[in-house]
């Protein structure tokens, strides 16, 4: 049995003391592994006095440069929101898309998206997923 694991040497533990043993042995359980990167919506690509819908400005966390910026180029990005209605069982819908360029010397992006962003999406947070891989 447990006395046998530990080489005999638990013959003067309480059934406790040898259960807590074990417990503490055992490996931890892993915390889980978020497989995206947080980022968030700015606006839209615009000029003094022209907004482009088409293109969305993202800022993605950690990235502060626009050399950072290339291992996100093709990445597909995630706006998740809730509707009111439920659509095939949920209320919780997603529009995709895609980083395309960056934007500016500071570390920003352009991404586009299957349907162009809604208004109430800017400075709503977007979910930058660690795929397609370029390496």
């Amino acid at each position: 049995g447990i006395n046998a694991e530990y080489g005999g040497c638990l013959s003067f533990l309480s059934f406790s003391q040898v259960f807590l043993l074990r417990s503490l042995a055992m490996p931890k359980a892993h915390q889980p592994v978020r497989l995206y990167s947080k980022g968030a919506v700015l606006g839209y690509k615009r000029s003094q006095a022209n907004q482009y819908h088409h293109t969305s400005l993202l800022r993605i966390e950690g990235v502060n440069s626009k050399d950072a910026t290339n291992f996100y180029l093709g990445k597909r990005v995630a706006f998740i929101y809730r509707g009111s209605k439920k659509r095939n069982n949920s209320k919780v819908r997603v529009i995709w898309g895609r980083v395309t360029r960056p934007h500016g010397n500071s570390g920003v992006v352009r991404a586009k998206f299957a349907h162009n962003l809604p208004p109430k999406s800017m400075g709503a947070t977007v979910r930058v997923m660690l795929y397609p891989s370029r390496i």
